[in-house]
């Protein structure tokens, strides 16, 4: 629900402090001359503005809940200033649910003159996988939340995964060798929909990457007491932050 949540007074919401200040989850990848964007949730016209995003070469989607893709519309600013559909990457079970969701996007032969976002879909072909997209090369891995498909995806030795529920085994194969994992970690109280922070520490644990950040925090989590109590290696992160990885 982004951080403060609309309502609430309680300590977080109204005295949290920057790193308690959370717009939602999304990432932006730089890697040589390419800039790829995670998921366009909600906040991205302003997260765009506060960051400096004047490039997109791609998208990679993860899922098509509402706080994942609720900023789709503001992608077409990009599409005018690179006078091209952005190349889109998803599953194919979030390609027909984005049907469904945004049908206007898809409509044919109203292209002259339109003014809606255009997206150059292109769908993982796999549960597991790997391709080239827009000449980096990509891992793509599946899981689930609450029966919907979801998909992380890995640069070299940078894994993203966030919205993470019910996972094959066959996930720690994926994430072999990654180095810095970003990873989903709702908060300490069980949740139907996420991992809690000790599940998301024994997973990370089990990856054995050297950084791990947790992503998608709700406002249950004050930043810095929780941070403080994280194993070496394992943190918080938060809005801006910017990471290092190495993807040769």
């Amino acid at each position: 629900m982004g951080i403060p949540v609309i309502g609430c007074k309680c300590a977080v919401c109204t005295h949290g402090g920057h790193y308690n200040k959370r717009k939602r989850t999304s990432a932006y990848i730089e890697i040589d001359d390419k800039r790829f964007l995670i998921d366009v949730g909600p906040d991205f016209r302003m997260q765009a503005l506060m960051y400096g995003i004047t490039q997109i070469d791609g998208v990679l989607l993860t899922h098509t809940h509402f706080d994942h893709i609720a900023g789709i519309d503001e992608l077409r600013i990009f599409n005018f200033l690179q006078k091209k559909p952005l190349p889109t990457l998803l599953s194919a079970s979030s390609y027909e649910d984005l049907q469904r969701r945004y049908f206007y996007l898809f409509q044919t032969g109203k292209e002259k003159g339109s003014t809606t976002a255009k997206l150059d879909c292109r769908l993982l072909q796999s549960d597991f996988g790997s391709l080239d997209f827009e000449g980096v090369s990509v891992d793509y891995a599946s899981y689930w939340q609450m029966g919907m498909q979801v998909n992380g995806y890995r640069f070299g030795k940078l894994a993203y995964l966030t919205d993470v529920q019910r996972y094959d085994e066959k996930i720690f194969e994926f994430l072999k060798g990654v180095k810095t994992l970003v990873l989903s970690a709702l908060r300490y109280k069980d949740s139907p929909f996420h991992l809690t922070i000790p599940k998301a520490i024994a997973f990370a644990q089990k990856v054995g990457a050297e950084r791990t950040f947790f992503t998608h925090l709700d406002h249950e989590v004050e930043h810095d007491t929780v941070n403080a109590k994280l194993p070496q290696g394992i943190e918080l992160s938060y809005d801006g932050l910017e990471i290092g990885f190495s993807y040769g």
